[in-house]
């Protein structure tokens, strides 16, 4: 549940000759140094690329100015992926912990060069379109427990959650998403329009459409490959219009907060996408995967790779937590193998 933001006003704000605008420009080159870009965007390898400051520095600059900390808000966290082959089960693991961690160490990266330091508020979208992708509610349920209960036992005291539960406390579940529908969507005909334009909107409907085929394809599934993507495709389109919704709703309640993404972004997006853990896919989330320890460091896998390249599955308190590969050159070779097929 989210929870009012408290903080205790230090004497000293900024460096002594630091302009309210290099400060948030250093604010900002924190998080963009591991954001996630789309694929061939003219600034991917440029951290402080002005495009891509320039939405989101008035929201920081004036964050400085009343001496407040920088607030950001990511949706994420919506439960794990129902296919056994990219997540270890239903419940969040070292994979979600480890990306706890990250971003609770994020913020106190920004609060060593700016005293009044940073919050992220981790505005789970489960519960927004869980229908639409065959999650279980009672999944959902679990999981937004599991993550409120990881920031506890971490003391990620920079972090906190909301999630559509609170937004409409009582309610049934279709009811909520029947409610956010009414208050915040657009009719499914702008968005095909907008997909078929091409650009991000159908950049964003495809890499949906690609999570719900993987999710999807599991050997009990009892249709075809053809009508499987068929499906997929048509879900994909609800699945945007909800997250679209949720977005909307969001920017009403906190509309001064720096939106992050863990979705790949264009060059001067409104939203920065966000890495919170080290991977290769660009698209990988630590809930549609598992936490691999290769030599030492943490990466992102899907759980079919981590296996297929001979890791070690480790359990914590009974329950499966991670992976552990001390040899990289057979990973290495599991992913050249795989882009082959390809």
């Amino acid at each position: 549940m989210h929870t009012a933001i408290s903080y205790a006003p230090p004497e000293k704000r900024r460096p002594s000759g630091q302009s309210i605008h290099a400060q948030a420009v250093e604010i900002l080159g924190l998080v963009m140094k591991h954001r996630r870009v789309a694929a061939r965007s003219p600034c991917e390898d440029d951290t402080l690329c002005t495009a891509c400051l320039r939405p989101h520095l008035e929201r920081v600059m004036k964050a400085i100015e009343r001496d407040e900390p920088v607030v950001f808000v990511l949706p994420a966290f919506p439960a794990k992926s129902p296919n056994p082959g990219k997540v270890l089960g239903p419940t969040p693991d070292m994979a979600e912990r480890q990306s706890l961690a990250f971003l609770n160490d994020l913020c106190n990266r920004i609060g060593a060069v700016y005293a009044p330091g940073a919050r992220i508020i981790l505005c789970s979208d489960g519960r927004v379109f869980s229908d639409a992708v065959g999650m279980n509610e009672s999944d959902v349920t679990a999981y937004q427990q599991g993550i409120s209960a990881l920031i506890e036992e971490l003391g990620a005291s920079a972090l906190s959650t909301f999630n559509l539960d609170d937004v409409f406390p009582g309610s049934g579940f279709d009811e909520m998403r029947a409610r956010l529908m009414a208050s915040h969507g657009q009719p499914i005909e702008e968005l095909q329009a907008a997909v078929r334009a091409g650009g991000e909107a159908q950049r964003m409907y495809c890499g949906i459409t690609r999570f719900l085929v993987e999710d999807a394809t599991r050997p009990d599934m009892n249709i075809s490959k053809t009508a499987l993507q068929k499906e997929c495709r048509e879900r994909a389109y609800h699945v945007v219009l909800r997250s679209k919704a949720w977005d909307g709703l969001l920017a009403t309640i906190f509309p001064d907060a720096v939106r992050l993404s863990i979705h790949p972004q264009s060059c001067g997006s409104r939203k920065i996408g966000i890495h919170m853990m080290e991977t290769a896919d660009s698209w990988l989330t630590p809930w549609h995967g598992v936490a691999a320890l290769v030599n030492g460091s943490f990466t992102l896998l899907k759980r079919r790779e981590a296996e297929a390249a001979g890791a070690e599955l480790v359990f914590q308190n009974g329950r499966p937590s991670h992976y552990v590969l001390d040899d990289a050159a057979s990973l290495n070779r599991e992913f050249g193998a795989a882009d082959g097929e390809e």
